[in-house]
């Protein structure tokens, strides 16, 4: 290899490493950044929380109990689990409070991934008219999961509403670190225009 091409390809990988550094830190500051309190969050024809961690559900619970969207998804339930079941106790939700919930509430039982998430969002969506969401999910998961969204309804407009799960409590910790740059590569591959069996190889 001419000294020319070798210097230019050193450069070239050089820049690709810093754009990734660059991007990954970009990441890793939206997902481990404060959570807003309830009372900031916008108003919005209706709210989707994607299941898989904690935190999530009380999170979009919390902002349909204070008028912030008519309607409440939870994206990716496990057949025959009902709405009692996935109330966290915190909330402390009598049977009466939550049956003048329920109306409003949709369980969406076939997504078991971000793609079905969105295709199931966008279903309901469609259904009921809406034109504005709040998504709710982890932190590290958000951008991921509004890419996705944001495909399957290009004419809604999408909100992102992070919680912190408990592994990002100590993000410094070895499985914050993997778990933040195994995510930013799922992320990465995403905004590639890659998705399903791409991801899923990831695991």
């Amino acid at each position: 290899m001419r000294p020319n091409v070798a210097r230019g390809a050193a450069l070239l990988c050089v820049l690709a490493g810093l754009a990734m550094a660059g991007g990954f830190a970009w990441f890793a500051h939206g997902a481990l950044r404060t959570p807003p309190r309830p009372a900031q969050a916008p108003q919005a024809d209706g709210l989707v929380v994607l299941t898989g961690g904690a935190g999530r559900i009380e999170a979009a619970m919390t902002l349909l109990i204070g008028g912030h969207a008519r309607l409440l998804l939870i994206s990716g339930v496990r057949p025959g689990v009902d709405l009692a079941e996935l109330m966290p106790p915190s909330l402390a939700l009598n049977r009466a409070a939550l049956a003048r919930l329920a109306p409003r509430i949709t369980l969406g039982h076939t997504a078991t991934d971000t793609v079905g998430n969105a295709r199931e969002t966008a279903a309901w969506a469609r259904m009921n008219d809406l034109h504005s969401l709040v998504v709710v999910t982890a932190a590290y998961h958000l951008q991921r999961a509004l890419s996705e969204i944001g495909r399957a309804l290009p004419d809604v407009r999408l909100t992102g509403w992070p919680v912190t799960p408990p592994a990002l409590q100590r993000p410094l910790s070895l499985h914050g670190w993997w778990l933040l740059a195994r995510e930013y590569a799922k992320f990465l591959v995403v905004s590639a225009g890659l998705r399903g069996t791409h991801l899923r190889e990831m695991g």
